[in-house]
């Protein structure tokens, strides 16, 4: 955000940070990813170069319709899948060999 607002500002660190009341070491740290900004300040960085911050609704990012419909069609293809019981298996059961002591 900071990045992109710098970009397109078209001013220098120096100047983007002069306008926001900050210190460019505070602004360059913002911008490399060592330190976060806060809302205050990052609607600060936005209105000094010319911006304006909303807060808008988050919309999902999956259509919860269409993902319900193709689960039920995974599952309906899963369940038409033939079934073939396995083999008894030639080990205990982990918590019976666990209950005898045997290392795990």
């Amino acid at each position: 955000m900071v990045a992109s607002v710098l970009q397109q500002s078209g001013l220098t660190q120096a100047e983007l940070a002069r306008r926001a009341g900050l210190p460019r070491s505070v602004l360059n740290a913002y911008l490399r990813g060592h330190r976060e900004p806060g809302a205050d300040v990052l609607m600060r960085i936005a209105a000094a170069g010319g911006a304006k911050l909303a807060v808008e609704e988050r919309k999902p990012p999956v259509d919860a319709r269409r993902a319900s419909k193709i689960l039920t069609q995974v599952i309906g293809l899963a369940e038409a899948l033939p079934y073939r019981p396995r083999a008894e298996m030639a080990y205990p059961p982990l918590k019976a060999r666990l209950s005898k002591g045997a290392p795990a």
